[in-house]
């Protein structure tokens, strides 16, 4: 599979119960470090907040994943979030929700219900989209080479990263993962 649904833009989403208000952003991401910026960013933002909880899932098999309450009962906030980013089929997206308590203790049940619910209006006011997984492949090849390789180039569509023509030629370029052994298998058949 070379291609996940992911996020265009930061989308937002909000739900209120019992006076508390839940304040959901959904944010496309492609690293940890990332992740860990905006949800410090938020909690600045929301200094006053009781919660700034969050989800994640990254890379293209959503294998990297993690949920984080931050001060809630376990598993009332982070995976009810986490559950909207999978049940939306997303990967490479944060989902942080806010919440300023309104007073009145919303219990377990109550408490995912309105995570759950502020994480999914932000993911539904998002606009999905669709990536490729692409494979980086640099390539070195004389001078006298050229045409042969602008021609593999031209047939298959690699997106050129960069390149560097002289005595010696590198190309460097980036194609959908599933087409990747064929272009590597015809630049090295070319002698």
């Amino acid at each position: 599979m070379d291609e996940y649904l992911t996020i265009a833009a930061t989308a937002e989403g909000y739900y209120t119960e019992k006076r508390s208000k839940f304040y959901a952003f959904a944010h496309p991401v492609d690293d940890v470090t990332q992740v860990q910026e905006l949800v410090k960013q938020y909690r600045k933002r929301f200094y006053d907040a009781r919660h700034v909880c969050y989800a994640y899932v990254l890379g293209a098999d959503g294998s990297e994943y993690r949920a984080n309450d931050d001060g809630e009962p376990s598993s009332t906030a982070g995976k009810p979030i986490l559950g909207q980013i999978v049940s939306h089929s997303l990967t490479n997206v944060l989902v942080v929700v806010v919440r300023y308590y309104g007073g009145i203790n919303l219990g377990t049940g109550g408490l995912i219900v309105a995570y759950r619910t502020a994480a999914a209006d932000a993911l539904d006011h998002a606009s999905v989209i669709s990536r490729q997984v692409e494979e980086v492949i640099t390539h070195h090849f004389s001078y006298l080479q050229m045409n042969e390789v602008m021609k593999v180039i031209k047939d298959m569509q690699p997106r050129v990263i960069s390149q560097q023509f002289d005595n010696d030629c590198t190309i460097t370029l980036a194609i959908r993962q599933s087409e990747a052994p064929l272009l590597r298998q015809r630049l090295s058949a070319i002698l």
